[in-house]
């Protein structure tokens, strides 16, 4: 297994993805090359027809697959607000690569069999499918098809985003070989001597103690720990630094706990969810999730600071693992909102990522929506990370 990425910020497309797929095949030498993944950005939109024919003239890329997004990341570089376009091969012996393509309106019912989703996606179960998604946010009906498929492989892994810099449905570009969609949904499954390791880190730090919700009625949350969870926010001002205090205002969320059988859950094991409104004559909260009592929740706080230090934390829980010894090549989902907007300079979280884990070839986009799991579960996130890492199962 080998993997390769580069970037051109060339300003003319046919330049850059001569630039791009040049450097590719330098580091690639004579491998054959089975996956390819491109990202372009909206700069080129009027010739997003042309990237295909562009990139077969200079390379055979087996399978393509990619999108348009808003910011671009290659050759573990991330270019934002300029032209750019990245490629990223693969070259993967006794690897099985499936192909996936869905408009996601006519997805199996609710109480269907597992069978009858991998029926309808295509990808064989026994095959031990490791997966890559990639979107439109217009038309991608994401909680119910992750959902499902996660009903059907549940022990695969899923990782990917929604492509981002278009305003309007139909004017983002997903790429699945010679083929250009405009909505819907693309993605690969790969099978066979392949491994899929996801790190999604959402940027946030828990604050207060966890409790178990003892009230509520689907997304509003109405009791926890027997109190109303405002009453628990005024209760834990009162031990807040200052700094946190005045982060509570505008950058306060709540993590749902995923594995409930965990003792000790800690940073990285809840889903971040929105607050969505207060009443303040019950102190109840509104969540961007639906709730059942029971679940185990916790206050977070999200700014750059603690998005920097959750990034390097699970990134560090990860080498220690000792996986990171075989990853040969890396893609990244990142939210529009982190990147330069977030940190005030570009290729943070590439760079932390070089520094845990190496050289490994990092490809990727800032989209509009990032897919990755927390627990067991995959979900469709907002300003997170989500890195997709792979690394052959045998050597």
């Amino acid at each position: 297994m080998k993997w390769s990425s580069s970037i051109s910020t060339e300003t003319k497309l046919d330049k850059a993805v001569a630039d791009a797929t040049d450097a590719i095949r330098k580091d690639m030498g004579d491998l054959p090359i089975h996956l390819t993944v491109v990202f372009v950005s909206p700069h080129f939109k009027a010739q997003y027809d042309l990237i295909p024919n562009l990139i077969r003239e200079r390379l055979s890329p087996g399978i393509l697959l990619g999108c348009s997004g808003g910011g671009i990341i290659g050759g573990g570089q991330e270019v934002e607000h300029k032209p750019a376009f990245s490629i990223t091969c693969a070259h993967l012996p006794d690897v099985e690569v499936y192909k996936i393509q869905t408009d996601t309106l006519s997805l199996p019912e609710d109480d269907t069999s597992p069978n009858v989703w991998r029926e309808w996606i295509g990808v064989p179960v026994e095959k031990n499918p490791q997966f890559i998604f990639l979107a439109d946010p217009f038309s991608f009906r994401g909680e119910e098809f992750l959902a499902g498929i996660d009903f059907a492989y549940p022990q695969s892994a899923k990782v990917g985003g929604l492509a981002s810099g278009a305003q309007f449905q139909g004017a983002n570009a997903l790429y699945l070989d010679d083929t250009i969609y405009n909505e819907g949904l693309v993605g690969v499954a790969l099978s066979g001597n392949i491994a899929l390791d996801t790190i999604v880190a959402q940027g946030c730090r828990p604050i207060g103690e966890p409790h178990n919700i003892t009230q509520c009625d689907q997304n509003l949350l109405l009791e926890i720990g027997g109190k109303p969870p405002l009453t628990v926010l005024e209760e834990m001002v009162e031990t807040m630094s200052e700094y946190d205090r005045k982060l509570m205002q505008t950058s306060l969320f709540l993590g749902i706990e995923m594995d409930p059988f965990k003792d000790d859950p800690g940073q990285g094991d809840f889903l971040i969810r929105n607050l969505m409104g207060v009443d303040r004559n019950t102190g109840a909260l509104s969540i961007g999730a639906m709730l059942r009592e029971g679940q185990r929740v916790q206050f977070h706080l999200r700014d750059k600071v603690m998005s920097a230090e959750d990034l390097s934390l699970l990134l560090s829980r990860y080498t220690e693992k000792g996986k990171p010894t075989g990853a040969q090549g890396a893609l990244l989902f990142s939210c529009l909102g982190r990147g330069e907007y977030l940190y005030g300079k570009p290729n943070h979280d590439s760079n932390v990522f070089k520094e845990k884990l190496g050289p490994v070839p990092l490809g990727g986009f800032f989209c509009n929506g990032e897919i990755g799991p927390v627990g067991n579960t995959t979900f469709l996130h907002g300003y997170t990370s989500s890195f997709g890492i792979f690394r052959p199962v045998r050597q």
